[in-house]
């Protein structure tokens, strides 16, 4: 690409959307997870403009710094990369975004439940009355191929999602589809009105935390997020927030990133690499 681009050109090639270019490039859409792509130099996440690569814990915004990402190039040869693959670039950018799939939550089924109940309680230490308690409530449930079904709750208690994970050897983990992780979260409550919050990065680590620090009340953010927009209503309500994601790099770059938005969050990093680990070690 010629020095003498216009910037207007090029800010249409940066406009292309990123799922574009990721399709373009070959990336893999997660099954469960319609935010997230599965890439040669890791796994994205992707919202509207901006993208991160949660095995390098870096990330941007544009469809030229997502090129120069994935592809390794420097600023004008994605912008060449991007011109010869994308010649109707206007036209993606006048293309209205597709509708957000509408949430599709696996039914439950009572007969894998006793099997959800066993791995939570004997393979991740979880105490049997906590579980009891969630299934009661219907936060907790089993699906048909025994995972274990964790409702994230929005306005009103409505499901605006769900974290779901295998109970196989292979523990697999994803979410439902069409799940909304920017309009609800699971939590385990406290009984103290104006309690400590802890932001965890899972269900379980939600789990384990509450039974770590049994007056707080444990949320999981489904997955290290800066700033989910559900959040300054529960800082203006607690009397702390804690940000407890997993003691790993990417956990410390997205708590540095939430504290840097929200000032008044305090970092609660974990002895071990999360809060199960913590949990089973004194066990």
């Amino acid at each position: 690409m010629k020095a003498w681009l216009p910037r207007e050109q090029a800010d249409r090639l940066r406009a292309i959307p990123l799922e574009a270019v990721l399709r373009c490039v070959g990336a893999q859409p997660d099954r469960y997870d319609r935010n997230k792509w599965h890439t040669a130099v890791g796994t994205l996440s992707v919202t509207a403009a901006k993208f991160i690569n949660w095995s390098r814990g870096t990330g941007g915004g544009g469809a030229i710094d997502l090129v120069i990402h994935l592809k390794g190039l420097r600023f004008h040869e994605a912008l060449d990369w991007l011109a010869s693959q994308f010649a109707g670039a206007t036209a993606l950018t006048s293309t209205p975004p597709a509708p957000r799939p509408a949430l599709q939550l696996p039914p439950p089924d009572p007969n894998q439940l006793e099997r959800v109940e066993r791995y939570l309680t004997f393979q991740r230490g979880i105490a049997p009355a906590l579980v009891l308690s969630l299934i009661k409530s219907g936060v907790l449930y089993a699906d048909s191929r025994a995972n274990a079904v964790f409702l994230l709750l929005g306005k009103a208690n409505i499901p605006a999602g769900a974290e779901l994970r295998g109970t196989t050897p292979c523990q697999w983990r994803g979410m439902a589809p069409g799940s909304r992780k920017d309009l609800g979260f699971f939590s385990v409550p406290a009984a103290d009105p104006k309690p400590t919050i802890i932001l965890c990065e899972s269900a379980i680590d939600a789990l384990s935390c509450s039974l770590l620090f049994p007056h707080s009340r444990c949320i999981s953010t489904s997955g290290a997020r800066p700033s989910p927009a559900w959040l300054p209503p529960l800082i203006a309500y607690a009397s702390e927030v804690h940000c407890g994601f997993d003691a790993d790099p990417t956990g410390d770059h997205m708590a540095a990133r939430m504290i840097a938005v929200h000032p008044s969050i305090r970092r609660l990093r974990p002895s071990l690499h999360d809060w199960n680990d913590v949990l089973r070690s004194e066990a």
